[in-house]
């Protein structure tokens, strides 16, 4: 009997221990990091390693190398608000202010929601509502066709040919608004609905609603073109606390800045012309896009290297925000243009992703 129930134990003995080797070591999901968001008015700002992420690191030095051919100022990565990646380039350092461009439009579009949210103004009125007639050189039936939404979207119908100026002269009719898309700075009257709207001067509501709220640097510089044209000056990091801000949402540490839902329709497709188009936001991964200066429309997505999900703040020769939700990152360049001065869109960015995509992928 004992040769018998002797091996039988053995097999019990040996199959609870595979049992136990063989279970999970835990049960508990991983915690996901929090989002980190720098004090205001500090200059400490925590950091990541490239090597806790498992990023190739064998390509992050030609990345740098190719940012430093291209006339780049600055580079920035976040991921989760922390700095993993932070280079200054050809004389540039972190202290050194240098112009949004464009990108800039993005402050203004975000300020937009806030006033809205305040109860300034709806983007749904009518322009001349807070501007009165006359703002354009167009017929007053179709002026008082653009909505404040129309300058968001690029559809004001108004002839983006004719320069910079945004004096009543040069904002002449070529399209009823909201039947044709154009990159055109006359969005900028924007911020002169804001200031009437407001009671204050435009640059006194960014202060106190966006840039003191999230610890930014800079100012408002006039270009001398126009009337109430002006480019925002920062410092990168700066730059990378608004897209630190886009990328949760418009809620810095807890504080709603900007209400969800708008912020949502500012990084979504806002019209039917150019689908790659938010409110003053580019959007990668769209069916089909239309370039600054043409009224061609182009199939598939602004950005192929990029990850889909990517809303952009582009500015005039290369200032970038790229704010990337799937990867929780946020990818600042400014700097000179990289090959020839442009709008906005440049092959540049799709050069720049695909290195950045060696790194991160």
């Amino acid at each position: 009997m004992k040769n018998i129930w002797l091996p039988v134990v053995l097999m019990l003995v040996l199959s609870a221990c595979s049992s136990d080797n063989d279970a999970p070591a835990s049960t508990t999901p991983p915690v996901e990091e929090a989002i980190y968001f720098p004090d205001n008015g500090s200059n400490t700002w925590q950091t990541k390693s490239i090597d806790s992420l498992g990023w190739n690191t064998a390509a992050v030095a030609p990345l740098l190398s190719y940012l430093e051919l291209k006339h780049s100022k600055s580079f920035i990565i976040l991921v989760n608000g922390r700095i993993v990646v932070e280079e200054y380039f050809n004389g540039h350092a972190a202290n050194t202010p240098w112009y949004w461009a464009s990108a800039g439009k993005t402050l203004t579009a975000t300020v937009t929601g806030i006033a809205q949210q305040d109860g300034f103004l709806n983007i749904n009125d009518k322009v001349s509502d807070y501007l009165g007639t006359g703002w354009t050189s167009a017929p007053l039936a179709k002026e008082n066709l653009i909505t404040c939404r129309h300058l968001l979207t690029m559809t004001s119908g108004l002839n983006d040919a004719l320069g910079d100026d945004v004096s009543a002269t040069n904002l002449q009719y070529v399209a009823d608004a909201g039947t044709r898309w154009a990159y055109h700075n006359v969005y900028v009257k924007m911020q002169d609905v804001i200031a009437q709207a407001t009671g204050q001067t435009w640059e006194g509501y960014f202060n106190s609603s966006l840039k003191n709220k999230i610890g930014m640097t800079g100012a408002w510089t006039n270009t001398g073109t126009g009337d109430d044209l002006s480019v925002y000056w920062s410092t990168t990091r700066s730059m990378a606390r608004f897209g630190l801000l886009a990328l949760n949402n418009g809620n810095w540490n807890g504080l709603q800045i900007v209400n969800e839902v708008y912020f949502n329709d500012m990084a979504t497709t806002s019209q039917n012309i150019n689908k790659s188009y938010g409110y003053l936001w580019w959007l990668n991964g769209k069916e089909s896009y239309h370039m600054p200066q043409t009224q061609i429309q182009f199939a598939g997505s602004l950005i192929p290297t990029a990850p889909a999900d990517i809303f952009m703040a582009l500015g005039k020769n290369d200032q970038k925000i790229y704010v990337i939700p799937s990867k929780n990152m946020v990818v600042i360049r400014m700097g000179e243009a990289a090959d020839e001065e442009n709008w906005a869109l440049s092959g540049f960015d799709e050069d720049l992703w695909e290195k950045i995509s060696a790194v991160i992928n």
